[in-house]
């Protein structure tokens, strides 16, 4: 029955942040938000809609570890696995924006989440500057979509989001009905999964901040894995990758924001978190500047990297959990071996795309 009600809350997740996000994007569109913020905020921020679900839910029945497990792990996931992969389908082509914008925003939040949380906790005045910032990110892009001129992006949306002209009132009935009933069902696939989840943890004996980690990470991110392939498939390659780092921003600032509020003493952070993950997170943020400043596209064998490490992550994870006796060995291959190696390579990609600039210049 557990394992049933853990399966039913994935479906539940994955469906109503589908329904949210088609019936937000066109009302979205029907009331004059331009087809770029739709696509940084509803759609980015709607497929982040069961982090959201799960992590509040979590916070205000005081499974905190796996809220902010869920929120981290999805972060790492999201990098690592979804863009990964998708870069193994087809090379991703990077906005400028997203290198000299919201990639650098996503690593000060991911920066700033470890200083909040350092202390052990993350209280409700923090979790204020969080949602505060999330505000503040969406008004800076309604005013940039403003300056939005290109037709190319308007066409872009054109087939996927109505303008809503010429709506009659059922069709707005039946667009909100769509938010309402999304909203609903990630209400209660969170609760099925949150509870499926601890319960499983509690009888196989693994810590709530590893199930949310992995399994509860791994499956409220599936929208986004959804979007980001579908989208690279079409050749909306763009929409890829701001589907992903849209989603880290609003899991960081809205989803701990709230989940901070909500929660009666905030959200404790625990020492592994505070150690390990979330300094991991922070890596993978980081590792994204020097991969999409090269050329402004993530390679096929950049996508393996990513997806390689994700892996190695996970498989950390559970040889941890479980103490087994290939942790040491694993440790030793990945610090003096593997790390080496992909940073010797980021640098020295870094160093030939800066050159091949430079001789363009000339």
């Amino acid at each position: 029955m557990t394992i049933l009600l853990l399966l039913g809350g994935f479906v539940l997740l994955i469906a109503g942040a589908e329904v949210l996000v088609r019936g937000a994007s066109k009302i979205a569109a029907a009331v004059g938000i331009s087809p770029l913020v739709i696509g940084l905020t509803v759609v980015a921020f709607g497929t982040s809609s069961p982090e959201m679900a799960v992590s509040v839910m979590s916070s205000m029945s005081g499974n905190v570890d796996i809220a902010v497990g869920n929120v981290v792990g999805s972060n790492i996931f999201n990098v690592l696995f979804i863009l990964g992969l998708t870069a193994l389908i087809v090379p991703l082509v990077v906005a400028q924006q997203l290198v000299w914008l919201d990639v650098p925003l996503m690593i000060i939040a991911s920066l700033l989440v470890l200083w909040m949380g350092w202390d052990g906790n993350i209280n409700r005045w923090e979790g204020i500057v969080l949602f505060g910032g999330i505000i503040a990110y969406t008004v800076f892009l309604i005013r940039q979509s403003k300056k939005e001129k290109s037709k190319a992006v308007q066409k872009e949306y054109a087939e996927e989001y109505s303008d809503g002209k010429g709506w009659t009132a059922k069709e707005w009935l039946f667009n909100i009905a769509f938010v309402i009933v999304g909203l609903a069902m990630l209400v209660l696939g969170s609760r099925w999964l949150v509870d499926s989840a601890t319960t499983i943890a509690k009888s196989m004996g693994v810590s709530d901040l590893i199930i949310g980690l992995t399994i509860v990470a791994a499956g409220t991110s599936l929208p986004e894995v959804a979007t980001s392939v579908i989208a690279s498939i079409r050749g909306e390659r763009d929409i890829a990758v701001g589907n992903v780092v849209g989603s880290n921003i609003f899991n960081l600032l809205c989803v701990l924001g709230i989940s901070a509020l909500v929660s009666p003493a905030g959200i404790p952070v625990s020492k592994a978190a505070l150690q390990f993950d979330i300094p991991i997170m922070i890596a993978v943020a980081i590792a994204c500047l020097p991969i999409f400043f090269t050329g402004h596209t993530i390679r096929r064998w950049e996508g393996f990297v990513f997806l390689g490490f994700y892996i190695a992550y996970v498989v950390y994870l559970i040889l941890a959990a479980s103490q087994h006796s290939a942790l040491q060995a694993f440790d030793v291959a990945m610090m003096w071996f593997v790390l080496p190696i992909t940073v010797l390579t980021l640098i020295v990609t870094v160093v030939y795309a800066l050159r091949k600039g430079e001789r363009i210049r000339r």
